[in-house]
């Protein structure tokens, strides 16, 4: 696997023609490889404030179903991220969340202070209803690790909540299903009219 980053999306640049801030040509992020192919990660190379778009993504193509590469962005959708964007790596608690942009992909923004040299993390819940094709164990190591890899169906609300707008919005709409769907099942059966 070459260290480069190619695609077949334009990278997105500025009216000057510098490219967006992390875009996979920008020099705002890198990434770490690791020699066994194990470990790489995508570190920042400035600071970034909280709110601020990290890493611009982009989509290289559509799949027909859900894999170990895939990208969830809709409710029964799935595609290819290009650039650095697969390279990121899960944590409990991320640095990053994820806003979904005017191409369908989703950017990578702060969610607090992220120094030079930090390693970028995201939660693969905040794009993933599911979590289907990756290893049960969690090893992110963060303090609220919840020790397994999950999607956003077996988030605690409390989570939820702490991640804000920074999710794929489809969640949050699939949240509002079940729940109305939970709701109806749950209601009692309504009195017909007697006669």
């Amino acid at each position: 696997m070459s260290s480069t980053t190619s695609s077949t999306a334009s990278p997105q640049v500025q009216q000057d023609g510098r490219p967006v801030a992390g875009d996979s040509t920008s020099d705002d992020v890198v990434l770490r490889r690791a020699p066994d192919g194990t470990g790489d990660g995508v570190l920042a190379a400035r600071a970034f404030a909280a709110g601020e778009t990290v890493m611009v993504g982009f989509l290289v193509g559509p799949l027909s179903g859900n894999d170990s590469h895939a990208t969830q962005v809709g409710p029964q959708s799935w595609a290819r991220h290009g650039g650095l964007g697969p390279k990121v790596n899960h944590s409990c608690d991320p640095n990053c969340g994820v806003r979904l942009n005017a191409g369908g992909a989703f950017d990578f923004v702060a969610r607090r202070p992220i120094a030079a040299g930090q390693e970028l993390t995201f939660d693969y819940a905040m794009r993933n209803f599911t979590v289907d094709h990756f290893p049960a164990a969690c090893l992110c190591g963060a303090a609220e690790c919840r020790r397994s890899v999950t999607g956003w169906k077996d988030l605690p609300a409390r989570r939820k909540a702490v991640y804000g707008d920074l999710v794929a919005p489809y969640l949050r709409r699939m949240d509002d299903d079940s729940d109305r769907d939970i709701a109806a099942r749950l209601a009692p059966p309504t009195a017909s009219a007697s006669a």
